[in-house]
């Protein structure tokens, strides 16, 4: 790693780990400067995960008083999370760098959609907060967390928003769907990162840089959270996303 790569992973895991604290859309920085910094795609993408996934389970273990009345209700979902993450990383070191490679910039596109459309689906998700049933595990929501689950797996960037979509749709209020989500999250990522770590695919001194500087930027972004306009960092997050999509589909 040189010095430059070194600077571009700190100021790019800073600038993710404030981004995901403010607004979300940190993989946006962090997945480009691990790909600038000359590691293979599955590589990158692998170290990314990685990089993601303690913030995955404190978001999870923050969430267990709203998970704990559900009891077996959730053995289903942790089921297709994990066989689902599992899938969507042994697909994702199938396909091998170069398959990755070519999806990447429609990944990003799919990702920044995601992301920009993201305040439309919260006001779908707001409608369902009085919903108090828990709604029956269907062949159609359980197909659609496996695939949420599968491109968690393999790529993650706008999965929370896809889940957070599927459980309003089945009318989850919203303080629950949000704790399934981040159990569920959870669920993905570390099936994923057991994978990579097992085949070798994480490079750990950009993960150390990359870990480090996103818990300061993590940091930093907390204590601004109240003072900068939500929506000049979205605002931000989608620039940022569209400007890496098209820089991607042009170079591929």
């Amino acid at each position: 790693m040189t010095l430059t790569d070194f600077l571009l992973l700190l100021l790019a895991g800073f600038a993710a780990g404030g981004m995901n604290a403010l607004a979300g859309g940190g993989t946006f920085f962090s997945f480009p400067a691990l790909l600038a910094s000359g590691l293979p795609p599955v590589t990158a993408n692998a170290t990314n995960a990685v990089a993601l996934w303690p913030a995955s389970l404190a978001a999870s273990w923050a969430a267990r008083e709203q998970l704990r009345p559900l009891g077996r209700y959730v053995v289903p979902l942790v089921v297709l999370s994990l066989l689902g993450g599992l899938g969507g990383g042994l697909l994702l070191l199938a396909g091998g760098d170069e398959t990755f490679r070519k999806l990447i910039p429609w990944l990003l596109l799919a990702a920044t959609l995601l992301f920009a459309a993201s305040p439309w689906l919260s006001k779908l998700i707001n409608r369902q907060r009085a919903a108090g049933a828990l709604p029956p595990h269907g062949p159609l929501g359980n197909l659609a967390h496996g695939l949420v689950a599968v491109y968690g797996g393999y790529f993650g960037a706008g999965m929370g928003i896809l889940q957070l979509a599927a459980f309003s749709i089945e009318g989850h209020p919203l303080l629950r769907a949000n704790a399934l989500k981040n159990l569920l999250s959870s669920c993905i990522y570390s099936v994923a990162v057991v994978t990579f770590v097992i085949a070798g695919r994480v490079s750990w001194a950009e993960l150390a840089v990359l870990l480090g500087a996103a818990s300061c930027g993590g940091y930093a972004g907390g204590a601004l959270a109240r003072r900068l306009p939500s929506h000049w960092l979205r605002m931000l997050v989608i620039a940022v996303g569209t400007g890496m999509t098209l820089y991607y589909f042009y170079t591929g």
